[in-house]
This record gives C-alpha cells, sequence and structure tokens, in this order.
C-alpha cells in the first residue's frame, strides 16, 4: 500500500507528537466542559470517546484520499467557552445547541461562504496570523525551564545537535532522549490504566432558545474565528491547495453526526496542522500526509480506549509537553514569519495581525486570532 511506503519514522513522530500536543494542551478543559453540563464520569468518557474517533476519521481519511496533510481538532476556544457559559443547562439542551453548531459550521462550508472569506485575507497576514498561534508555544518551550531546567535544557542541546547531525529525526529523538530522562529521574507519573473500550453514552438533544443563544452561536463563532480560521491559515502557509469548503463542511458533519455522545465541535487545527505539515515531519511535502494518517489512528484509539490513552498522556510532565511541542514549531514560526514580512507593502500590517494574535486579548468572548485578522485588515486600508 502506498501509505506504508511513504511512510517514515519522522512522520510516525510528528503524528504522535501532535496528539500529545493537542490532548494534553486541552482535554482537562473539555473535562470541565463536560461537567459544567453535570456530566457524570460516564459521559465525560462518551465525550473524549466522540472526540477522539471524530478527530481521527475526519483527519486520517481525507488525508488518505488526497495526499495531503489535513488535520482536524476539537475547539479548545469552544471548551473553554463552554467551561463559562455551560452553567444552568442541562446534557440535552447542551447537545441541541452543539448540532445548531455544526449545522451553521456545515452551512458555511457548503455555500463556500468561509472560503470566500478566507480567499480575501493576503498571504501575508494569514502567515502573521499563523505565527502568532505557534509563537505561544514557541515561548512555553523554554518558559518550561522555570520549573524544570534540566529536563528543558537536555531537550533543547539533543534537538540542537540533532538539527546538525540527523535532521530529520531530532524531533523524535528528542522525544525519545526527554521521556526517558523523565521516566529515570521519576518525572513520569504513570497511573493505573482500564484496560476497557470506551462505551458512547446517547443524550437526546433539547432545543431552547436560551441554548441557541447562549451556546450554539457563541460556540459558531469561537469556532470559525479561532479554530478554522488559523486552520486554514495553516494550509496556505505550508503550501498546500485544499478544498476548503469541503473540509469545513466535513467538520461540521462530523460534530452534527457525534454531538449526541458528547462531540461538541470538530474544527480544521492550526497548532497541530503545523506539527505535522512542517519539514520535520518529512522533507517531502508530498508525504507529509502520512503524519497526518499516523495522527488520525493514534485520535482513533485515544477514543475508542479513552481511560486508557488520557491516563498514558497524563503520565508525561507538562514541561515536556510544552518543550517538545515549541521545538517542534520552530521551523514552521520562522517560515511563517519570514513570508509575513517578506513583502514590505503587507510588512506592517502583517506585523500588527502576528503582535495582537500573539497577545492572547480576548473580546466578546471572540479569541485573538479573530482580532488579530481584524486589526492586520484596518492596517493594511489605512
Amino acid at each position: 500500500m502506498f501509505f506504508f511506503k511513504d511512510l517514515s519514522l519522522s512522520a510516525a513522530s510528528a503524528g504522535f507528537v501532535a496528539v500529545l500536543v493537542g490532548v494534553t494542551s486541552s482535554i482537562v478543559i473539555v473535562f470541565q466542559a463536560a461537567q459544567a453540563f453535570g456530566a457524570d464520569h460516564a459521559a465525560i468518557t462518551s465525550w473524549v470517546w466522540a472526540l477522539g474517533v471524530g478527530c481521527g476519521l475526519c483527519t486520517a481519511l481525507p488525508s488518505l484520499v488526497l495526499r495531503k496533510p489535513v488535520m482536524v481538532a476539537w475547539s479548545t476556544p469552544g471548551a473553554a467557552m463552554l467551561a463559562v457559559a455551560g452553567s444552568g443547562f442541562s446534557m440535552g439542551e447542551a447537545v441541541g445547541a452543539f448540532m445548531l453548531c455544526a449545522a451553521l459550521v456545515l452551512l458555511f462550508g457548503v455555500t463556500g461562504w468561509f472560503a470566500r472569506i478566507m480567499d480575501r485575507i493576503p498571504l501575508a497576514l494569514a502567515a502573521g496570523l499563523l505565527a502568532g498561534v505557534l509563537t505561544r508555544f514557541g515561548l512555553q518551550a523554554f518558559t518550561a525551564a522555570q520549573t524544570a531546567w534540566p529536563l528543558v535544557l537536555l531537550m533543547l542541546l539533543t534537538y540542537l545537535a540533532g538539527r546538525r547531525w540527523f535532521a530529520r529525526y531530532a524531533v523524535p529523538v528528542t522525544l525519545g532522549v526527554a521521556v526517558a530522562y523523565a521516566w529515570a529521574s521519576g518525572r513520569m507519573a504513570p497511573a493505573p490504566l482500564p484496560l476497557a473500550f470506551a462505551q458512547p453514552v446517547w443524550i437526546a438533544p433539547q432545543w431552547s432558545l436560551a441554548a441557541a443563544i447562549s451556546l450554539a452561536l457563541p460556540l459558531f463563532v469561537v469556532t470559525m474565528a479561532s479554530q478554522n480560521l488559523p486552520g486554514v491559515a495553516a494550509i496556505r502557509a505550508a503550501g498546500y491547495a485544499m478544498p476548503v469548503s469541503r473540509l469545513v463542511s466535513l467538520t461540521g458533519l462530523g460534530t452534527l453526526a457525534l454531538a449526541p455522545f458528547g462531540g461538541y465541535s470538530l474544527s480544521l487545527s492550526a497548532i497541530t496542522a503545523a506539527i505535522c505539515m512542517g519539514r520535520e515531519a518529512h522533507e517531502d511535502p508530498d508525504k507529509r500526509y502520512t503524519a497526518a494518517v499516523v495522527c488520525g489512528a493514534l485520535y482513533v484509539l485515544l477514543g475508542l480506549f479513552a481511560g486508557v490513552a488520557t491516563g498514558l498522556i497524563a503520565a508525561f510532565p507538562p514541561e515536556l509537553v510544552a518543550a517538545i511541542a515549541g521545538l517542534a514549531l520552530l521551523g514552521t514560526i520562522g517560515s511563517a514569519l519570514v513570508v509575513a514580512l517578506r513583502e514590505e507593502s503587507h510588512r506592517e500590517a502583517a506585523l500588527i495581525t502576528f503582535l495582537v494574535t500573539l497577545s492572547g486579548v480576548t473580546l466578546a468572548g471572540i479569541g485573538s486570532a479573530f482580532w488579530g485578522v481584524v486589526a492586520g485588515a484596518l492596517a493594511r486600508r489605512a
């Protein structure tokens, strides 16, 4: 099969790092969002099952078909919004809101409205947006040294040595060395793992105007502005031509199908996409889809064995996760900044986009990715 012929150790490692970063950076927020609607342990496990299976299938299958790295993740800003706004709503009302949000995403995908909006954003601004989103993770790689400087220093030295002598395998070797050090130094915290399949729990949707206004519409805006917008920016910055409208429609369909089980919002990814679309995944851009397929397969396993997978991932020290994410994204951050600042006519607008996005400012419940594009567009027209 062509997939196994194209697969490499660096691609498989990139897929693993993408899942590691994606899950560890947001799984707690997903738990909090579920608990805001009164979810018990079974319901929370169902949420992880739905999100894992949904992200995995929507990542792996189109990547195999297109032979391009399609990356889908759950909406972390959406989960944060739900954790705050969910109090007072039942699980059934939440499911109804998730389905309404999915229908809106599907509408914007099928009609091509979202793609037309993205076509009006210059590449320099899109690159500045992507750089702003990713630079926060790059900074975290080094701020992690405040609490675990031996581990972070060892990872940095290993990565630099790897970039010089075995560039394609710098990230997987760095990850392996970090895990070995964390294990030997007692920083790994493995817990008893329940070896059983996760059981999905069906929740019948309930429709209410209050949930539509307070949950569905904010979730839709946050998902499109804070996830899909930088997700498309990541695709274009990496040089891939993909059917954006179809991919956005796919995330809407996936959410619609999995919402009754806790799949609150699937969307295009930016952070993990950058890991699987960069040179660290594979020197050949035509073979980087294998990293996305590995990522998707691991997400499916995460969903099927939700209890086991979350326990394994929780064993990694947070400093290790922050450092490996930042190091894996260095190349993409540099490339995005080059594209953003290359043309003098767009340089100031792109820089404003980068800085506003990097600031992390949230206004009216909408994250900095959206406001970065708005500020950059205003600067470009000034």
